[in-house]
């Protein structure tokens, strides 16, 4: 394959991830918007160190799990973000 190849490859990806992200934030609104009408908080430490841990132990790399979990950092960083603003923060 050629670099153009590669990088058209690339290119499908991102906009898969692009796709996959902006589905995960829609949930995670829905879920923040279940938490509001129950009062809860919309930061869960013990639930997001849970899927640290899940996604550490699925990871087959060649990312190391510490890049992972940073992605992930931010992607649930973001969703928690996007809650908090259309829910009003809890």
């Amino acid at each position: 394959m050629t670099i153009d190849d590669y990088r058209k490859e690339i290119n499908h990806l991102d906009n898969e991830l692009l796709r996959i992200f902006n589905q995960r934030a829609a949930l995670a609104l829905k879920i923040g918007e279940i938490k509001k009408e129950q009062g809860i908080p919309v930061y869960d430490p013990e639930r997001e160190k849970r899927i640290f841990e899940t996604i550490s132990q699925a990871n087959p790399g060649p990312l190391e799990n510490d890049a992972i979990v940073r992605l992930f950092e931010r992607v649930i960083d973001e969703s928690r973000s996007l809650e908090r603003i259309r829910t009003k923060g809890i």
